[in-house]
């Protein structure tokens, strides 16, 4: 410790990390993730087992890189992120921009731009891709967190101001996710705006304003819905084959592979009859966690992925708790779920001990993001949630994620580690 105390001071970093003996850890986020991370690898190595993937041994790789990234962040002292907010939301904005040009630009041809399966979500540098909406939850969160924390919320002239500056600060980014198209990334905001909002104690009348824009604006897109469906019927279209043929002439921005996931998920017998199109990751998800039973099949027999009934393009990422969940079962599932409450809760206490606004909003935004990631991708493997492809934090393959994961909580360690800063 005292070596990396005169390398600190060497650097002239003492103002921003601080190893002193008064700046305690807390132990029930890192324990949690490690635990969480073993898991995951585990059970993509198992997904991948009869294919010979080693999408595993980069998952290794990643999360040795993510709990580095997690110790720097905890000792930079969180009041250098409330400073300089601003540089880091506009960094993560610029690596949004050449994605939603080159997606929305036919034939263009970015250096380092990737697209995928239709999408436009990546930056290749070679070794390694990284996936700026990622960058971007992490910018946006310190960002409004600046935003709320510097701002008064009195009266009704001081909170539309406020309204205003928080909207613009989510707004951008949003909109940028949204035409690569990244659907499921772009819904994880919301979620967190109106979390940061509340907790500032933000007028009632605002919510309930907004929630009545959410039922007006889920009927606008369930009435799009069904002029997709009677469209298609009456064209004579497939579903699975349609190119985009409805998505030109209306005016809701979704695309139809969107429309198609909504409709699968709401009614998969219009959509998809046969259960071999958009709903088939769907029901084999289905099918492998309610065959686990309490205990599961055991290490490497779940089916579905061993024999490729959930493909390996899904598998080890977006569907990884079905693979859990065949395997190991309810019990399973449930020391997951158990893992995962102790991030969140141990999450919102930090934000309780904070002595500042930056750093109650920091913590609940942090949790607010593994809610919401957790909420989803576990609901869509059993049914209840559409398809979206938000991943799983730490179990769910990709290095961009780990990495974005591990940084997040490594936010909420520092909130508990300098709170002492600010009384």
């Amino acid at each position: 410790m005292t070596s990396l105390s005169q390398t600190i001071k060497r650097l002239g970093l003492q103002r921003v990390i601080t190893l002193s003996d008064e700046h305690r850890s807390d132990w029930l986020s890192p324990v949690s993730m490690l635990l969480l991370g073993m898991i995951g690898v585990f059970f993509i190595y198992s997904a991948q087992s009869y294919s010979g993937g080693s999408s595993w041994k980069m998952q290794i790789v990643w999360m040795v890189l993510g709990f580095g990234a997690y110790s720097v962040i905890s000792l930079i002292n969180y009041k250098f992120f409330l400073e300089n907010a601003h540089l880091f939301y506009w960094f993560g904005i610029m690596l949004l921009l050449p994605l939603a040009i080159q997606a929305n630009v036919p034939g263009l041809k970015l250096p380092f731009v990737e697209s995928r399966f239709g999408a436009t979500r990546w930056l290749d540098f070679g070794p390694f891709s990284l996936q700026p909406s990622e960058v971007a939850k992490l910018t946006t969160l310190l960002m409004a967190s600046s935003v709320l924390a510097r701002s008064e919320i009195g009266t009704l002239k001081e909170s539309i101001k406020v309204l205003l500056k928080v909207g613009f600060t989510f707004f951008i980014p949003v909109f940028l996710i949204f035409l690569e198209p990244d659907l499921g990334s772009s819904l994880v905001f919301a979620p967190m705006a109106f979390a940061l909002l509340y907790v500032s104690n933000l007028s009632e009348k605002f919510f309930l304003s907004v929630f009545g824009l959410f039922l007006v604006g889920t009927l606008i897109i369930g009435v799009d819905i069904y002029r997709y469906q009677t469209f298609m019927e009456e064209q004579g279209l497939s579903f699975t084959e349609d190119k985009g043929a409805y998505e030109d002439q209306s005016l809701i921005p979704l695309k139809d592979y969107q429309r198609n996931r909504i409709l699968g998920f709401v009614a998969p017998q219009v959509v998809d009859p046969a259960g071999n199109g958009v709903a088939w990751n769907r029901n084999q998800s289905l099918i492998a966690v309610s065959s686990g039973g309490l205990y599961g099949k055991g290490p490497g027999e779940g089916t579905q992925a061993r024999l490729g009934y959930l493909p390996p393009t899904v598998a080890p990422n977006d569907f990884i708790f079905s693979v859990l969940a065949e395997e190991s079962g309810f019990m399973g599932g449930i020391i997951v779920l158990f893992l995962y409450a102790v991030l969140l809760i141990n999450g919102v206490r930090i934000a309780g001990l904070a002595r500042d606004r930056f750093g109650m909003l920091l913590a609940i935004g942090v949790s607010v993001i593994f809610m919401v990631h957790i909420f989803v991708n576990i609901g869509m493997t059993i049914g209840l949630m559409p398809i979206t492809g938000l991943p799983l934090p730490f179990l769910s393959y990709g290095g961009s994620f780990v990495l974005s994961c591990c940084v997040l909580q490594g936010f909420v360690q520092s909130v508990y580690r300098f709170r002492k800063d600010f009384s």
